[in-house]
Protein backbone atom coordinates (compact mmCIF):
# COMPACT_ATOMS: atom_id res chain seq x y z
CA UNK A 1 0.00 0.00 0.00
CA UNK A 2 2.92 2.62 1.07
CA UNK A 3 4.86 1.72 -1.91
CA UNK A 4 1.70 1.85 -4.40
CA UNK A 5 1.35 5.51 -2.61
CA UNK A 6 4.80 6.71 -2.85
CA UNK A 7 4.79 5.83 -6.99
CA UNK A 8 1.24 7.45 -7.34
CA UNK A 9 2.77 10.52 -5.85
CA UNK A 10 6.11 10.49 -7.57
CA UNK A 11 3.93 10.06 -11.03
CA UNK A 12 2.24 13.25 -9.87
CA UNK A 13 5.26 15.08 -9.74
CA UNK A 14 6.91 14.23 -12.47
CA UNK A 15 3.80 15.17 -14.32
CA UNK A 16 3.83 18.53 -12.80
CA UNK A 17 7.13 19.21 -13.07
CA UNK A 18 6.35 18.19 -17.26
CA UNK A 19 3.73 20.29 -17.15
CA UNK A 20 5.29 23.14 -15.76
CA UNK A 21 8.19 22.48 -18.77
CA UNK A 22 5.90 22.34 -21.25
CA UNK A 23 4.05 25.58 -19.85
CA UNK A 24 7.20 27.21 -20.19
CA UNK A 25 8.66 26.22 -23.23
CA UNK A 26 5.67 27.09 -25.13
CA UNK A 27 5.39 30.31 -23.27
CA UNK A 28 9.05 30.93 -24.87
CA UNK A 29 7.89 30.08 -27.90
CA UNK A 30 5.44 32.67 -27.91
CA UNK A 31 7.33 35.18 -26.90
CA UNK A 32 9.29 34.16 -30.11
CA UNK A 33 7.07 34.37 -32.31
CA UNK A 34 5.77 37.88 -31.24
CA UNK A 35 6.33 40.94 -32.79
CA UNK A 36 9.60 42.03 -30.53
CA UNK A 37 9.76 38.80 -29.35
CA UNK A 38 13.40 37.55 -28.13
CA UNK A 39 14.05 35.61 -31.46
CA UNK A 40 14.45 39.04 -33.08
CA UNK A 41 16.62 40.53 -29.48
CA UNK A 42 18.80 43.65 -30.24
CA UNK A 43 18.72 43.42 -34.16
CA UNK A 44 15.11 43.83 -34.60
CA UNK A 45 15.24 46.77 -32.09
CA UNK A 46 17.88 48.41 -34.11
CA UNK A 47 15.80 47.49 -37.42
CA UNK A 48 12.72 48.80 -36.11
CA UNK A 49 14.30 52.14 -34.61
CA UNK A 50 16.05 52.75 -37.78
CA UNK A 51 12.78 52.65 -39.95
CA UNK A 52 11.41 55.14 -37.37
CA UNK A 53 13.89 57.41 -37.74
CA UNK A 54 13.58 57.24 -41.46
CA UNK A 55 10.10 58.58 -41.44
CA UNK A 56 10.43 60.84 -38.99
CA UNK A 57 13.27 63.57 -39.93
CA UNK A 58 13.52 65.58 -36.79
CA UNK A 59 14.76 62.44 -35.30
CA UNK A 60 17.15 62.00 -37.16
CA UNK A 61 18.29 65.80 -36.81
CA UNK A 62 18.63 64.89 -33.08
CA UNK A 63 19.82 61.95 -33.21
CA UNK A 64 22.91 63.81 -35.95
CA UNK A 65 23.14 66.75 -33.03
CA UNK A 66 23.50 64.52 -30.43
CA UNK A 67 26.50 62.42 -32.13
CA UNK A 68 27.91 65.95 -32.49
CA UNK A 69 27.94 66.50 -28.99
CA UNK A 70 29.37 63.32 -27.93
CA UNK A 71 32.01 63.84 -30.87
CA UNK A 72 32.76 67.35 -29.30
CA UNK A 73 33.02 65.61 -25.60
CA UNK A 74 35.64 63.05 -26.77
CA UNK A 75 37.52 65.12 -29.30
CA UNK A 76 37.18 68.53 -28.76
CA UNK A 77 40.20 69.39 -30.96
CA UNK A 78 38.26 68.28 -34.14
CA UNK A 79 35.90 71.12 -33.57
CA UNK A 80 38.16 73.75 -32.83
CA UNK A 81 42.19 74.65 -32.26
CA UNK A 82 41.31 77.62 -30.05
CA UNK A 83 42.62 77.48 -26.51
CA UNK A 84 39.46 77.71 -24.16
CA UNK A 85 41.52 78.78 -21.19
CA UNK A 86 44.03 81.42 -22.55
CA UNK A 87 42.67 84.50 -24.35
CA UNK A 88 44.08 87.80 -26.35
CA UNK A 89 42.84 90.51 -24.08
CA UNK A 90 42.84 92.67 -27.64
CA UNK A 91 40.54 90.71 -29.03
CA UNK A 92 37.83 90.93 -25.99
CA UNK A 93 33.99 91.03 -26.56
CA UNK A 94 34.59 90.54 -30.35
CA UNK A 95 31.06 89.75 -31.82
CA UNK A 96 30.59 86.15 -33.81
CA UNK A 97 33.23 86.31 -36.92
CA UNK A 98 34.65 84.03 -39.15
CA UNK A 99 37.37 83.73 -36.70
CA UNK A 100 35.46 83.29 -33.69
CA UNK A 101 31.85 81.52 -34.69
CA UNK A 102 31.00 82.81 -30.90
CA UNK A 103 32.70 85.70 -30.51
CA UNK A 104 35.02 86.08 -27.39
CA UNK A 105 34.26 86.85 -23.79
CA UNK A 106 35.66 89.73 -21.97
CA UNK A 107 39.08 87.89 -21.10
CA UNK A 108 39.26 87.49 -24.97
CA UNK A 109 38.96 83.73 -24.83
CA UNK A 110 36.99 82.21 -28.03
CA UNK A 111 33.56 81.57 -26.98
CA UNK A 112 32.93 78.18 -29.87
CA UNK A 113 35.94 76.85 -28.08
CA UNK A 114 34.65 76.85 -24.53
CA UNK A 115 31.40 75.69 -25.33
CA UNK A 116 33.43 72.78 -27.33
CA UNK A 117 35.58 72.03 -24.85
CA UNK A 118 32.72 72.88 -21.78
CA UNK A 119 30.34 69.91 -23.54
CA UNK A 120 32.71 67.14 -21.73
CA UNK A 121 32.03 68.53 -18.17
CA UNK A 122 28.17 69.03 -18.71
CA UNK A 123 27.70 65.48 -20.60
CA UNK A 124 29.68 63.44 -18.24
CA UNK A 125 28.19 64.67 -15.34
CA UNK A 126 24.73 63.91 -17.11
CA UNK A 127 25.75 60.77 -17.74
CA UNK A 128 26.98 60.32 -14.29
CA UNK A 129 23.67 61.22 -12.84
CA UNK A 130 21.43 59.52 -15.55
CA UNK A 131 23.69 56.34 -14.46
CA UNK A 132 23.40 56.68 -10.51
CA UNK A 133 19.38 57.52 -10.75
CA UNK A 134 19.24 54.25 -13.56
CA UNK A 135 20.96 51.74 -11.34
CA UNK A 136 19.67 52.73 -7.53
CA UNK A 137 15.86 53.38 -8.95
CA UNK A 138 15.99 50.35 -11.23
CA UNK A 139 16.84 48.36 -8.39
CA UNK A 140 14.79 49.60 -5.72
CA UNK A 141 11.60 49.11 -8.50
CA UNK A 142 12.50 45.90 -9.15
CA UNK A 143 12.60 44.22 -5.70
CA UNK A 144 9.48 45.96 -4.68
CA UNK A 145 7.59 45.13 -7.40
CA UNK A 146 8.86 41.69 -7.32
CA UNK A 147 9.22 40.67 -3.71
CA UNK A 148 6.01 43.12 -2.81
CA UNK A 149 4.33 42.90 0.52
CA UNK A 150 6.68 45.53 3.23
CA UNK A 151 9.45 45.74 0.66
CA UNK A 152 7.23 47.36 -1.76
CA UNK A 153 5.51 49.66 1.02
CA UNK A 154 8.64 50.73 2.42
CA UNK A 155 10.54 51.58 -0.87
CA UNK A 156 7.29 53.65 -2.45
CA UNK A 157 6.81 55.38 1.10
CA UNK A 158 10.21 56.63 0.48
CA UNK A 159 9.93 57.34 -2.98
CA UNK A 160 6.67 59.33 -2.35
CA UNK A 161 8.56 61.97 -0.17
CA UNK A 162 11.14 62.29 -2.66
CA UNK A 163 8.69 63.23 -5.03
CA UNK A 164 6.85 65.18 -2.49
CA UNK A 165 10.24 67.40 -2.29
CA UNK A 166 11.02 69.69 -6.20
CA UNK A 167 13.90 67.86 -7.72
CA UNK A 168 16.42 71.08 -7.48
CA UNK A 169 15.66 71.60 -4.54
CA UNK A 170 16.16 68.03 -3.37
CA UNK A 171 19.47 68.72 -5.49
CA UNK A 172 20.95 71.74 -3.60
CA UNK A 173 20.00 69.83 -0.31
CA UNK A 174 22.17 67.08 -1.41
CA UNK A 175 25.24 69.49 -2.71
CA UNK A 176 24.95 71.17 0.62
CA UNK A 177 26.01 67.88 1.81
CA UNK A 178 28.34 66.71 -0.43
CA UNK A 179 30.15 69.62 -1.70
CA UNK A 180 30.41 71.83 -4.82
CA UNK A 181 31.71 70.46 -7.72
CA UNK A 182 30.62 68.78 -11.12
CA UNK A 183 30.68 65.28 -9.79
CA UNK A 184 28.74 66.15 -6.69
CA UNK A 185 26.12 67.92 -8.78
CA UNK A 186 25.95 64.72 -10.66
CA UNK A 187 25.60 62.79 -8.13
CA UNK A 188 23.11 65.04 -6.23
CA UNK A 189 20.76 65.19 -9.85
CA UNK A 190 21.07 61.48 -10.02
CA UNK A 191 20.01 60.95 -6.89
CA UNK A 192 16.87 63.06 -6.96
CA UNK A 193 15.73 61.00 -10.28
CA UNK A 194 15.99 57.76 -8.20
CA UNK A 195 12.55 57.98 -7.44
CA UNK A 196 10.63 58.27 -10.49
CA UNK A 197 13.06 55.66 -12.00
CA UNK A 198 11.80 53.45 -9.18
CA UNK A 199 7.85 54.17 -9.75
CA UNK A 200 8.44 53.53 -13.93
CA UNK A 201 10.44 50.05 -12.94
CA UNK A 202 8.14 48.73 -10.15
CA UNK A 203 4.64 48.99 -12.42
CA UNK A 204 6.96 46.89 -15.20
CA UNK A 205 7.88 44.75 -12.66
CA UNK A 206 4.68 43.84 -11.36
CA UNK A 207 3.05 43.74 -15.22
CA UNK A 208 5.92 41.66 -15.95
CA UNK A 209 5.79 39.31 -12.80
CA UNK A 210 1.81 37.70 -13.77
CA UNK A 211 3.09 36.97 -17.25
CA UNK A 212 2.81 33.37 -18.18
CA UNK A 213 6.11 32.95 -18.73
CA UNK A 214 7.19 33.91 -15.82
CA UNK A 215 4.89 31.61 -13.37
CA UNK A 216 6.26 28.92 -15.91
CA UNK A 217 9.94 29.34 -14.79
CA UNK A 218 9.04 29.51 -11.11
CA UNK A 219 6.96 26.36 -11.49
CA UNK A 220 10.01 24.68 -13.05
CA UNK A 221 12.02 25.07 -10.26
CA UNK A 222 14.08 28.11 -10.97
CA UNK A 223 15.19 30.36 -8.14
CA UNK A 224 13.70 33.95 -7.62
CA UNK A 225 17.04 35.50 -8.15
CA UNK A 226 17.27 34.01 -12.10
CA UNK A 227 14.02 34.63 -13.09
CA UNK A 228 14.03 37.98 -11.25
CA UNK A 229 17.31 38.62 -14.20
CA UNK A 230 16.30 36.84 -16.44
CA UNK A 231 12.78 37.07 -17.46
CA UNK A 232 11.78 40.12 -15.35
CA UNK A 233 13.96 42.81 -15.62
CA UNK A 234 14.94 42.36 -19.41
CA UNK A 235 11.16 42.59 -20.00
CA UNK A 236 10.83 45.17 -17.64
CA UNK A 237 13.45 47.45 -18.90
CA UNK A 238 12.49 48.95 -22.17
CA UNK A 239 10.52 51.74 -20.64
CA UNK A 240 13.13 52.77 -18.19
CA UNK A 241 15.65 53.47 -20.86
CA UNK A 242 12.74 55.45 -22.44
CA UNK A 243 13.13 57.39 -18.94
CA UNK A 244 17.15 57.13 -19.26
CA UNK A 245 16.77 59.30 -22.55
CA UNK A 246 14.62 61.55 -21.13
CA UNK A 247 16.08 62.22 -17.80
CA UNK A 248 19.39 62.53 -20.16
CA UNK A 249 17.90 65.98 -21.12
CA UNK A 250 16.96 66.90 -17.68
CA UNK A 251 20.13 65.95 -15.91
CA UNK A 252 21.55 68.56 -18.55
CA UNK A 253 19.31 71.57 -17.28
CA UNK A 254 19.67 70.41 -13.92
CA UNK A 255 23.57 70.44 -13.95
CA UNK A 256 23.49 73.59 -16.43
CA UNK A 257 21.08 75.44 -13.70
CA UNK A 258 22.99 74.65 -10.37
CA UNK A 259 26.49 75.26 -12.62
CA UNK A 260 24.65 78.89 -13.02
CA UNK A 261 24.13 79.22 -9.37
CA UNK A 262 27.79 78.71 -8.94
CA UNK A 263 27.78 75.13 -7.54
CA UNK A 264 29.52 73.32 -10.20
CA UNK A 265 33.11 73.56 -11.55
CA UNK A 266 34.86 76.78 -11.18
CA UNK A 267 36.73 78.95 -13.41
CA UNK A 268 37.97 79.04 -15.69
CA UNK A 269 36.69 76.00 -15.76
CA UNK A 270 33.91 75.91 -19.49
CA UNK A 271 31.01 74.25 -18.19
CA UNK A 272 27.92 74.98 -20.16
CA UNK A 273 25.77 76.57 -16.73
CA UNK A 274 28.57 78.33 -15.66
CA UNK A 275 29.23 80.39 -19.58
CA UNK A 276 25.99 81.30 -19.12
CA UNK A 277 26.35 82.55 -16.05
CA UNK A 278 29.30 84.84 -17.02
CA UNK A 279 28.12 86.07 -19.83
CA UNK A 280 24.70 87.22 -17.47
CA UNK A 281 27.32 90.60 -16.59
CA UNK A 282 27.65 91.39 -20.42
CA UNK A 283 23.95 91.24 -21.59
CA UNK A 284 23.89 94.76 -23.03
CA UNK A 285 27.09 94.71 -24.96
CA UNK A 286 27.80 91.13 -25.49
CA UNK A 287 24.41 89.29 -26.15
CA UNK A 288 26.10 86.40 -27.49
CA UNK A 289 28.18 85.69 -24.38
CA UNK A 290 24.58 83.49 -22.54
CA UNK A 291 22.59 83.28 -26.11
CA UNK A 292 25.06 80.85 -27.75
CA UNK A 293 25.63 78.84 -24.95
CA UNK A 294 22.32 78.98 -24.07
CA UNK A 295 21.30 77.52 -27.56
CA UNK A 296 23.66 74.92 -27.31
CA UNK A 297 21.86 73.83 -24.17
CA UNK A 298 18.76 73.76 -25.34
CA UNK A 299 19.22 71.91 -28.80
CA UNK A 300 21.01 69.21 -26.89
CA UNK A 301 17.71 69.21 -24.28
CA UNK A 302 15.37 69.17 -27.42
CA UNK A 303 17.37 66.22 -29.29
CA UNK A 304 17.34 63.96 -26.41
CA UNK A 305 13.67 65.05 -25.70
CA UNK A 306 13.23 64.01 -29.46
CA UNK A 307 14.86 60.62 -29.33
CA UNK A 308 13.48 59.79 -26.07
CA UNK A 309 9.93 60.25 -27.82
CA UNK A 310 11.65 58.11 -31.06
CA UNK A 311 12.41 54.98 -28.26
CA UNK A 312 8.72 55.71 -26.79
CA UNK A 313 7.21 54.89 -30.03
CA UNK A 314 9.35 52.24 -30.37
CA UNK A 315 8.30 50.59 -27.20
CA UNK A 316 5.11 50.76 -27.66
CA UNK A 317 5.23 48.97 -31.38
CA UNK A 318 7.08 46.27 -29.91
CA UNK A 319 4.32 45.31 -27.31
Amino acid sequence: MTTTRTSETSTATDGLVGTAGNRFADAVASRRRAPGGTARGAAGRLARLVLNLRRHPGTVLAVVWLVLVLVATLAPGLFTGQDPIDGVPADKLTGPSAAHWFGTDQLGRDLFARVVYGSALTLQAALIAVGIGLLVGSLLGLLAGFIGRWVDDVIMRISDVLLSIPALLLSLALITVLGFGTVNVAIAVGLGSVAAVSRIMRSEVIRVRNAVYVEAALASGNRWSRVLFRHVLPNSAGPVMVLAALEFGTAILAISALSFLGYGAQPPAPEWGSLVSTGRNFLTTAWWLTTLPGIVIALTVLAANALSRALDSDERRSR
